[in-house]
This record gives C-alpha cells, sequence and structure tokens, in this order.
C-alpha cells in the first residue's frame, strides 16, 4: 500500500504541478495590485508582481523549481494569448485604415528598442562575468 501510494502522490503532484505554478502567478498579480492601489505605486501591476517574484526568488524564499514549469508553460502558450486581441483588430478596418502605418510603426520601433536594451544587458553582463572570471582565475594564482 504504501508503495502505491509512493508512486501514485508524485504523479498527482507532476500533473497539478502546471496549474498550481499558474495560480501561484495569478495570486502574485493580485497581490501586486493591491499593493500598487493601496501603496499608490506608479507601476503598473504585472510589472511590481515581477518585480516582487524576483525579490522572492533572489532572497531565495521561493525556490526556482516551484515557479520553472509554469513559466515554461505560460511561455509555450503565450502566442494562444494574443489572438483574441488580432481578431479583435478586424472589427476595426477604419482604425486600421486611418493609423495602421503609426500602429506599425510602434511596433518596429519597440521591437527595436527591446531588442537593442536586450544586446546591451547581455554584452553588459558578459563583459562582467568575463571579468569576474579573470579576477578569480587571478586570486587561484
Amino acid at each position: 500500500m504504501f508503495v502505491a501510494s509512493g508512486r501514485v502522490i508524485p504523479a498527482v503532484f507532476r500533473q497539478l504541478q502546471i496549474p498550481l505554478q499558474v495560480v501561484l502567478y495569478a495570486g502574485l498579480f493580485i497581490l501586486s495590485r493591491q499593493l500598487v492601489a493601496w501603496g499608490h505605486v506608479p507601476l503598473p501591476a504585472n510589472l511590481v508582481g515581477m518585480l516582487l517574484l524576483l525579490a522572492l526568488i533572489i532572497c531565495r524564499v521561493v525556490p526556482l523549481h516551484w515557479v520553472r514549469a509554469g513559466s515554461r508553460w505560460l511561455l509555450a502558450e503565450m502566442l494562444l494569448f494574443f489572438v483574441p486581441a488580432v481578431v479583435a483588430v478586424v472589427n476595426y478596418p477604419h482604425l486600421v485604415m486611418v493609423d495602421g502605418w503609426r500602429i506599425c510603426l510602434v511596433i518596429a520601433l519597440s521591437t527595436l528598442l527591446v531588442l537593442g536594451a536586450t544586446a546591451w544587458v547581455v554584452d553588459k553582463v558578459y563583459r562582467y562575468e568575463v571579468a569576474r572570471e579573470r579576477q578569480g582565475a587571478r586570486d587561484n594564482d
């Protein structure tokens, strides 16, 4: 009996892991929304929630493996979350005809800015890691 229950519980936990992590994200968003409203923080609740989760992971309050599977699932299914927004654009052909070029320009510029900022941060972190590795090699000699 103990062997069977020992196999069933981890299997059930594995099946519930992603839904539980998504519920954790939703709860964190609700908490961050309340914090933004209560503290009059001039940031969107989703950004406050991400910063809060990052702080919890860095401080090791929340282990990374507690949120890894849910985040991978959400990233894998991200395209599905954009379908309603894209389909809704069809309802506004006049808006697309008049302001479509502006919308495309904003999308292109924001994409370039995100790519540039990401490349800049990756370059800085890479240079920091290389310098740190060299410093560690000098200290070991």
